[in-house]
């Protein structure tokens, strides 16, 4: 049995506290009023520490000319969001990864796929994480939706239904059988009760089958389960990529953008999964884990970089090349005002991981596999940054205490709720009848690989 270590757990703890202090810091910092506001963006021009303090001085210049209330508060709402729109970037990432590795865990139960199940332990604490997340996304969803305590999403606003108020948008208006408080709010529930209650039933379950009686019944039970929550799963991750991001930009809209939130948290959760299994292995947890399955971990976090990239590059290249305004302006306020981020997270996310691992041997080598996977996780946290930031801060984003005060806040959960959960149970899955032919993996792979050698010659 592994045991959760004092050091790891005085870590996780401490970054929850320090990132706790960090994120109540920068609301208590953030401005209370419009004048304030102005105030701190005279500052930010003046002293010249803005990330981009041309761009501010436009926008002060475009302000002096058209000296409108509407703009101040525009402005004013935009700075608020920003400890709002920092915590959500990074609850949205970790929710998102380990919603993707508990589909994962699925789809290698439905796949009755044997190479993995020596890793079922280690999918199934990252999955632990799903629960606080959850909470935490429920009262975001809640002080957006009933205590209005934010404006990430500018449709909520008031009067943008009411086609008497100075507010009204027709174009939104045209989409209130979706776009609406009350079914936004239901829906967000029902995915995070959903996710949830998969996770805790194939939890105990998998449980369970290590000491059952008739351990096939309930092999076959938690396989039923996997089916059914695969289908649930694809509905509302596509449903909730809408809800939750594309409902940041009312305005816009993207055929296959679940399939690129997908794709983003996919390679993400499989990085994570890797990540910690190295860990784990290192400090004696998992015997059973071999090179051989470090390198299909790398495989698919190679294959599916690849894959974020066809779809990251299909949406942008149709758009462009269409150049239709209602599309462009999506990436046209990414390109200008998020230069850096918007084209380091496309090399980031490309070119690294193939040039890290497109080598085989490479991809056995644990250290590397964590070097590479620090890079992924690295650019796809950025990947949600600049979906995110643009329609909730515009302009006024930096990298500071907000962003890095929220990543260590749910860092330390992550690791407080996933080792504790792998301490809990025994580290390998004893009922799962493949767990032999996912022990011997390796030995499977030289035999495969003895037996090509032996034909070419």
């Amino acid at each position: 049995m592994y045991q959760f270590s004092g050091k790891l757990k005085i870590l996780s703890l401490a970054l929850i506290i320090i990132g706790a202090l960090g994120i109540g810091f920068s609301f208590f910092s953030a401005p209370k009023t419009v004048e304030e506001s102005k105030e701190m963006i005279a500052a930010q021009i003046s002293h010249g520490d803005s990330h981009d303090s041309e761009h501010a001085a436009t926008t002060a210049n475009s302000h002096d000319t058209h000296h409108d209330e509407k703009h101040d508060e525009h402005i004013f709402h935009q700075m608020q969001n920003k400890p709002w729109a920092a915590l959500y970037v990074s609850l949205f990432f970790f929710l998102g990864i380990s919603l993707l590795v508990l589909a994962f865990y699925a789809s290698q139960r439905v796949a009755q796929s044997a190479w993995s199940v020596v890793l079922f332990r280690v999918m199934e604490a990252i999955t632990a994480n799903i629960v606080p997340t959850s909470i935490i996304m429920l009262l975001v969803i809640l002080s957006a939706s009933v205590f209005h305590w934010n404006h990430l999403f500018p449709w909520m606003a008031d009067g943008i239904f009411d086609p008497t108020s100075k507010n009204y948008d027709p174009i939104i208006d045209a989409k209130s059988w979706w776009m609406n408080i009350s079914g936004w709010t239901i829906r967000g529930i029902v995915y995070l009760i959903l996710w949830n209650t998969y996770r805790w039933f194939i939890r105990k379950n998998s449980i369970t089958e290590d000491t059952a009686n008739d351990n096939y019944k309930t092999y076959k039970k938690n396989f039923h389960a996997s089916v059914i929550f695969l289908v649930i799963f694809m509905i509302t991750e596509s449903l909730m990529s809408w809800d939750w991001i594309m409902g940041l930009d009312p305005h816009w809209f993207s055929t296959l953008f679940g399939w690129y939130v997908l794709s983003s948290l996919l390679v993400s959760a499989l990085t994570v999964i890797a990540i910690v299994t190295i860990y784990l292995r290192s400090k004696g947890a998992l015997s059973s884990v071999n090179d051989s399955h470090i390198h299909d971990l790398a495989k698919f976090m190679f294959g599916f970089s690849v894959f974020w990239t066809y779809l990251w590059f299909s949406q942008f290249m149709l758009i462009w090349y269409a150049d239709i305004p209602e599309e462009t302006t999506y990436f046209v306020a990414r390109f200008n005002e998020y230069k850096l981020p918007f084209l380091s997270m496309v090399v980031i996310n490309f070119v690294f991981p193939i040039l890290l691992l497109i080598n085989s041997d490479f991809k056995s080598i644990p250290w590397f596999v964590v070097l590479g996977g620090i890079v992924i996780l690295a650019g796809h946290y950025v990947d949600f940054y600049v979906m995110i930031m643009p329609a909730t801060v515009g302009a006024q984003w930096s990298f500071g205490i907000a962003e890095i005060s929220a990543l260590l806040f749910f860092l330390g959960i992550f690791i407080f709720t996933v080792f504790s959960a792998f301490a809990k149970v025994s580290p390998i899955p004893k009922g799962n009848p493949f767990l032999m032919e996912s022990e011997q993996f390796h030995y499977f792979n030289i035999e495969h690989r003895g037996e090509e050698s032996a034909d070419h010659h």
